[in-house]
């Protein structure tokens, strides 16, 4: 048996706030409802219900503007990490999502870990195109050259 529940936020894999969900009352009692995240939906909550989509519309209105001025500013950007390599190249560890998150973020550009893209990890030297997908759709395409670490 589910329960409804009306998303006072947005809930990753579930909804985003003002979104009608039906969840298992374990779920709904022990994480949604306690953390504040959901109210159980009832006839008062619908009028909730159109106030909170209302503002969700507003916020992705926001979040787009940002995203795309993000995207034109990271657009065909090359970034360098600089790693313990053998001489073949081979990688001693490898390049992770995070690594890379983590330089985005050092050259002053707002990226999440969800953001990108990336198959697996990189553990090779060369160069290697990274899509970062912000929300609403918007990509961008730039470029991570992995070189030895220069002693």
């Amino acid at each position: 048996m589910a329960n409804q529940l009306l998303l006072l936020q947005d809930v990753e894999d579930l909804g985003r706030a003002g979104d009608l969900v039906s969840v298992r009352p374990g779920y709904a009692r022990n994480f949604l409802v306690p953390q504040k995240k959901a109210v159980v939906a009832d006839k008062n909550t619908i009028r909730l219900q159109e106030k909170l989509q209302a503002e969700r519309v507003q916020k992705m209105e926001e979040e787009k503007i940002l995203a795309r001025q993000t995207a034109d500013a990271l657009q065909g950007k090359e970034f360098t990490v600089h790693a313990k390599m053998d001489p073949d190249g081979q990688l001693f560890g490898s390049v992770t999502i995070i690594d890379l998150v983590k330089l985005i973020q050092k050259h002053d550009f707002k990226v999440e870990k969800r953001h990108l893209q990336l198959a697996s990890p990189i553990k090779a030297k060369g160069s290697y195109p990274l899509v970062i997908k912000f929300d609403e759709g918007i990509l961008a395409e730039v470029t991570i050259h992995i070189l030895p670490e220069v002693k």
